[in-house]
């Protein structure tokens, strides 16, 4: 067996050609996946904001999907067949949220909740709602519990 490289007609050893094609498609293939995936992880991320962090903190821009959280304004629920409508507040901070359904439970004045959404027209749509007294509010925002406790209490003695 003959193992020595073979030679040009002109005596110099053959160069094999490289083939682009697969090359270039392979790593556009790659780039394509990676910008689907960036995108798809980016939209997917609900940045949780208090109410006054809305539109002042990078993150809880409008124009995005976000978590808020704040305490339900004493007088403040207004239901009607398909909606609720009431207001958020936060550090001396409100915002509007319209919310479409009942979100049921034990949803009131003066208790902390999370709403999920995004700001349309100057108020927040909300798709669905966290009550500080479910086990999922509790286990995914328990480092924030005090300061809406305190929202809350406050909230409670103006009540009574």
């Amino acid at each position: 067996m003959d193992l020595t490289p073979r030679q040009a007609s002109d005596g110099a050893p053959a160069r094999r050609r490289r083939r682009w094609g697969p090359v270039i498609v392979l790593t556009l293939a790659v780039v394509a996946g990676g910008v689907v995936v960036t995108r798809f992880l980016t939209s997917a991320i609900d940045y949780y904001c208090n109410v006054d962090e809305v539109g002042a903190r990078e993150g809880c821009e409008g124009d995005r999907r976000i978590r808020v959280q704040g305490v339900v304004e004493r007088d403040s629920v207004h239901r009607d067949d398909a909606s609720t409508a009431f207001t958020l507040t936060f550090n001396d901070v409100s915002l509007d949220v319209r919310y479409m359904g009942d979100p049921g439970g034990v949803f009131q004045e003066c208790i902390p909740v999370v709403a999920h959404g995004r700001i349309v027209d100057g108020a927040f749509e909300s798709d669905r709602i966290e009550v500080k007294h479910t086990n999922e509010y509790a286990a995914d925002n328990g480092d924030r519990l005090d300061e809406a406790d305190a929202e809350a209490a406050a909230c409670s003695v103006l009540e009574g």
